[in-house]
């Protein structure tokens, strides 16, 4: 039963009881509506703390339910009531804020494809992708997503792996290339035969991934629970002597009312929903508040490049000039004219940087596009191609591990414009500042080369960096630094990023322009294409806790005060209920603070 069902029943019980003994003047019924109803509240919170016991974790519950116990066995039922409501309500409260965050998100599923298009002969069939064979042919059009593993077996195209693989560059695809799932088809057609069944696909495999990884979450002892045992003991000490001096069972439901541990079941669970609030405003939400409990004791933090450090799309980098014919302005003109027209990513980039430098696009005529190689067109009577090497004619070009595209006037080579994924502007400010909060290590994890890692790891200040990682891999790496130095933060936004996010301690997905995976199996989601709100996500956790703990001990020191007072029996038991009231409106008032920017 959730949280937010227990507390309705117990709020109906209050109100029955309430119409039974002043409505009807029947307080021996209010007696046994509340003794009975609430006798199994307790018996199923007991049934669910014992599980919790058994998984070696502990709360402040046992001390609520012995209280709730205590009271009814010495006939303060109104006490009881009162502990019951206090103990339902917060645990109601966080679970209510978990949900509303949580709403907010799509599922995991969504994005994965659905339609296959399966052909026999010169038929075409939309079949779902679960009904996929092995060695089916499907055809897969511009702009939709691979179904399944397979080759290609008829076209040439370029695809998008960068939720697959990290990395941002399109990968062209010809004849027996292999297609992995989710990748998505940019340029033209393709016909692939089929290698695998969707259950057996890549895309699925990073689902399943994602499953087992929050189906094991590591062991966090939260906030609350921390206080739980001491402040347990210390109430079962003081009640147990004020028994044994007085010989009264009373006075030990006395102590035990007033010792009922509400600053710790609502301080803490208040402290992290005004948080999460908090957070909300800054464009950050939080699943739960068990995730700005990590997030202020984090230790480790690891970080996806493509689309987390740099910014996930290609730009210009470098004009390379064969000769002195022209400027490097005047070659990116010719380039971005060709491609004006053009779909591809890397036009795109193209005419973006000649708009950056105030170029004017120059007009063109009987433009031609060839999939897969590149354009031509003709501007001022002379003929220019724009595209691969073997494309406008040159010979074995030199190798390099950026993108490139090359460029021919009148079939003479005139130079290449290379591309690369920039780095943020406020990465390194960030990487910087996390450190200054306490973090001991930071990490780079990637898909890409090598070589680009380093790149953007020299200028990010980072020192450790993993290239060429495998979403399998990703986890390896986390799994281990979660023994070293947890807890561990996760910082990604493709699909391939998913399984890594989950199995974090803390996943944080860059949700603006990032996948549904990646916000689906993470903790906490930026809706704000900005790195910083990682580092403000970290700052407002660290503060939430520090309120929340004062919070919890200043209603732990009044409890301790009360305990002491009925101690001596001048304290009765529905009193003690009422003083609650005010410790749990110093607690709170206390704990609404953390809502504050």
């Amino acid at each position: 039963m959730s949280s937010i069902k227990k507390f309705l029943i117990t709020i109906s019980i209050g109100l029955c009881a309430l119409l039974t003994e002043f409505g009807f003047h029947r307080p021996e019924m209010a007696f046994w509506i509340i003794a009975i109803m609430g006798g199994i509240m307790a018996f199923s919170m007991l049934v669910d703390m014992i599980q919790t016991l058994r998984q070696g974790k502990y709360g402040v519950d046992i001390l609520a339910i012995t209280a709730i116990v205590a009271t009814l066995l010495v006939g303060e039922y109104w006490a009881s009531l009162v502990v019951l409501i206090m103990l339902t309500g917060g645990d109601s409260l966080e679970e209510y804020a978990s949900r509303q965050a949580s709403a907010e998100l799509h599922s995991l599923l969504k994005n994965s494809p659905q339609i296959a298009h399966r052909t026999i002969a010169d038929e075409i069939t939309d079949i779902k992708v679960e009904e996929v064979k092995i060695n089916d042919r499907l055809l897969v059009k511009p702009g939709e997503l691979v179904p399944v593993d397979g080759r290609v077996v008829k076209g040439t195209t370029y695809v998008d792996e960068s939720s697959l693989t990290g990395e941002a560059r399109l990968v062209e695809k010809k004849q027996d290339d292999s297609l992995m799932s989710g990748s998505l088809v940019k340029d033209t057609s393709i016909y692939m035969q089929v290698d695998k069944k969707a259950s057996d696909s890549k895309y699925q495999q990073l689902v399943k991934l994602v499953e087992e990884s929050s189906n094991h979450p590591a062991h966090f002892v939260r906030l609350a629970d921390q206080y739980a045992v001491p402040f347990t003991l210390a109430a079962y000490l003081i009640g147990g002597i004020a028994w044994w001096i007085s010989k009264d069972a009373t006075r030990f439901a006395e102590v035990l009312v007033v010792a009922s541990p509400c600053p710790l079941i609502l301080a803490a669970p208040v402290a992290l929903v005004a948080g999460m609030s908090r957070s909300s405003r800054n464009g950050i939400v939080m699943k739960n508040g068990t995730t700005i409990e990590k997030l202020a004791q984090a230790r480790t933090a690891v970080f996806d490049k493509t689309g987390t450090l740099t910014k996930g799309q290609l730009s210009v980098d470098e004009i390379i000039l064969q000769n002195n014919d022209m400027t490097e302005d005047e070659l990116l003109q010719l380039a971005a004219s060709v491609e004006q027209e053009s779909a591809h990513i890397l036009a795109r980039s193209l005419v973006q940087a000649t708009k950056q430098r105030g170029i004017a696009i120059l007009p063109t005529e009987n433009l031609s596009e060839k999939t897969g190689a590149g354009v031509m067109a003709v501007i001022d009577q002379k003929k220019v191609k724009v595209g691969k090497a073997n494309f406008v004619g040159v010979k074995n070009p030199a190798a390099s591990t950026q993108t490139s595209v090359y460029v021919s006037v009148d079939n003479r080579y005139i130079g290449k414009i290379t591309f690369e994924d920039q780095i943020r502007s406020e990465t390194t400010s960030t990487i910087r500042e996390l450190k200054e909060l306490g973090l001991e290590k930071v990490v780079m994890l990637t898909g890409d080369n090598e070589y680009t890692a380093k790149e953007v790891a020299e200028l990010a200040k980072i020192k450790e960096i993993h290239a060429k990682c495998l979403p399998e891999e990703k986890i390896a790496i986390i799994s281990e630094l979660k023994e070293k130095l947890p807890p561990v933060i996760m910082v990604g936004d493709g699909v391939n990023d998913a399984p890594a996010l989950a199995s974090a301690d803390i996943g944080i997905a860059m949700g603006a322009h990032g996948s549904t995976a990646a916000s689906e199996s993470a903790d906490a989601v930026i809706l704000k294409d900005n790195l910083t709100r990682v580092l403000t996500a970290v700052h407002i956790s660290q503060e939430t806790m520090k309120v929340a703990r004062q919070s919890v001990l200043i209603g732990i020191f009044i409890c301790l005060v009360l305990m002491l007072i009925a101690s001596t029996g001048i304290v009765p038991a529905l009193f003690g209920a009422a003083l609650q009231e005010v410790v749990d409106t110093v607690s709170i008032l206390s704990a609404l603070r953390a809502r504050r920017d």
